[in-house]
């Protein structure tokens, strides 16, 4: 069952206008929520980046509430241990091109099941950059194709993951993640300022681990004693192979970490 404007609907009528700008365009923000055994995690701050990013493409601002009371019909009606939520928000019924249409913007909520993580993982290098001073940077829009074509690449590595730098060559982001690295035993991970999507889970991580942020180099990769990945559904991952360089997984800082992460998530799970 699929939450769609307002109602539960079946998967196979759930269906959306070929001409919906989120289609034709790419004109649309989303969220994905961890969900285990029917209980979301941290939704309180996804509901808010999706209002930050609605805002960011001039969209209509949402109604959180009802995007929560959808949420929980679809995972009432969903029931399964580990679940992926999905959340897409987009600008509706459009004329074909950029121009937005009159209509009201189309809410789309699913769940799908998800496999727990494995606590390492290897990631890939590419060769295309983030543009940190683009009008949707940081923000979490459908405009996709970028990182597909990114993590498309990673798999041929063998690695669930690609990184970016941006166009100033300072590290920022993976394709749905973002990085923190271990230098001479501190915790860093890049500024909002780098073009990097400002992650839920590496907020609580940066906050309950003492992270700090700092401009690093792409390069900091081949140089860094410990890097993990941090996403809603990978939670605190260790890479344990950086493109051919293979690193100690997990290392001291990034167990503990992942630790600290998941005791702190199991007592409060909607953290302010």
């Amino acid at each position: 069952m699929i939450w769609l404007n307002g109602a539960l609907v079946d998967e196979a009528r759930a269906e959306v206008s070929v001409l919906d700008h989120g289609l034709t365009v790419g004109d649309g923000v989303f969220e994905t929520v961890k969900t285990i055994d029917g209980q979301t995690f941290a939704l309180t701050r996804h509901l808010d980046r999706l209002a930050r990013s609605a805002a960011g493409l001039g969209l209509p601002e949402p109604d959180l509430e009802a995007v929560r009371k959808g949420c929980q019909a679809v995972i009432a009606a969903n029931p399964m241990p580990l679940g992926r939520l999905r959340i897409t928000y987009t600008g509706g019924l459009a004329p074909l091109g950029s121009e937005r249409g009159n209509t009201p913007p189309t809410l789309a909520i699913a769940l799908g099941t998800a496999n727990p993580r494995p606590d390492t993982t290897a990631v890939a290098t590419v060769p295309w950059t983030r543009n940190e001073h683009s009008a949707v940077a940081g923000l979490k829009t459908t405009s996709y194709a970028e990182n597909v074509v990114a993590l498309a690449h990673a798999h041929r590595q063998g690695a669930s993951e690609s990184l970016f730098a941006n166009t100033a060559g300072q590290l920022c982001e993976g394709t749905g993640s973002n990085v923190f690295v271990v230098l001479g035993g501190k915790l860093l991970t890049p500024p909002l300022s780098s073009g990097c999507l400002a992650g839920v889970t590496r907020a609580l991580v940066a906050d309950w681990c003492g992270a700090e942020e700092a401009e690093l180099p792409y390069q900091v990769l081949h140089e860094a004693e410990e890097v993990f990945l941090t996403s809603t559904l990978r939670d605190v991952q260790a890479v344990a192979r950086i493109d051919d360089r293979e690193l100690p997984a997990p290392g001291p800082v990034t167990a503990r970490a992942m630790a600290l992460f998941a005791e702190r998530a199991a007592d409060d799970t909607d953290p302010r």
